[in-house]
């Protein structure tokens, strides 16, 4: 049976099948993590209760271990539930395991008379001004790398130091359901280290045991720019931090921890 052309399919309410897409570039087996990142945003926003004049402002995600290609469960929990603000939780475990991945979100009530928006406009080449830019050298044919479309304005996923890259998606979170744009952020913010790597990928293991994603504006459109910036501290401990835009202008901001070692 051919895998449906998505990078999930659901299964129940809260089961989803991973397909090949989700692959990432290190281990045949595993995830990248960003299609789980949204998988899990997906379910922060609708959790049984959630209000509709609540918006996602935060979210961290806590990278326990590798993410399986799989069946896997989502369940979510609310910790604190106010007039104007509320924390979520989301857990994401294979079957009748423990959880490899927990995400625990901020939710802000968003005003009934909005005031003027001081936000800036856009800052970058537009993606249809910039053309295609290839993956790095992955050892499979189908997975993260061919399910997401890259066009740097500056850099390259082979050049070291800093890099700024529009993405999309070119199949859906989950198959046959509507894709958000809160959900194209959250695929493409895990890839701020790769896309600024400083080190030779060849030589170095770098793991990033987290993601944390500020937004301070709801994100529109297909397309996500990750402008980001990778530090390495001699200890082996290092930070990605990337600003994120939409077409409109940027968005909010993200930052993964990272543990970078020799192969």
């Amino acid at each position: 049976m051919t895998a449906p052309e998505a990078f999930f399919e659901r299964l129940s309410e809260s089961r989803f099948a991973s397909t090949e897409h989700t692959r990432g570039p290190w281990d045949a087996s595993s995830q990248h993590a960003g299609p789980p990142a949204a998988l899990l945003g997906r379910a922060l926003e609708e959790h049984p209760g959630a209000r509709a004049d609540m918006r996602l402002a935060r979210v961290t995600f806590e990278i326990v271990r590798p993410v399986p290609i799989g069946t896997l469960e989502v369940t979510t929990t609310v910790l604190r539930a106010g007039r104007s603000v509320e924390v979520v939780e989301a857990t994401l475990a294979p079957e009748g395991g423990s959880p490899v991945m927990l995400a625990r979100a901020l939710r802000i009530r968003t005003a009934e008379d909005p005031g003027p928006a001081v936000a800036e406009g856009p800052q970058l080449p537009s993606p249809g001004e910039t053309a295609d830019t290839p993956f790095f050298d992955v050892p499979w044919e189908v997975g993260y790398h061919t399910a997401m479309e890259t066009r740097f304005t500056d850099g390259a996923f082979k050049d070291r130091g800093p890099g700024t890259c529009w993405m999309r998606m070119r199949v859906p979170l989950v198959a046959g359901e509507e894709t958000r744009p809160l959900e194209r952020v959250l695929v493409a913010a895990d890839s701020g280290n790769g896309i600024s790597n400083v080190l030779d990928f060849g030589q170095h293991v770098f793991i990033n045991p987290d993601l944390t994603v500020h937004l301070h504006r709801h994100p529109v459109g297909e397309w996500v720019c990750v402008a980001a910036r990778t530090s390495v501290d001699a200890a082996g401990i290092g930070l990605a931090d990337a600003q994120l835009h939409d077409e409109k202008g940027p968005i909010g901001r993200s930052a993964q921890s990272l543990f970078i070692a020799p192969r």
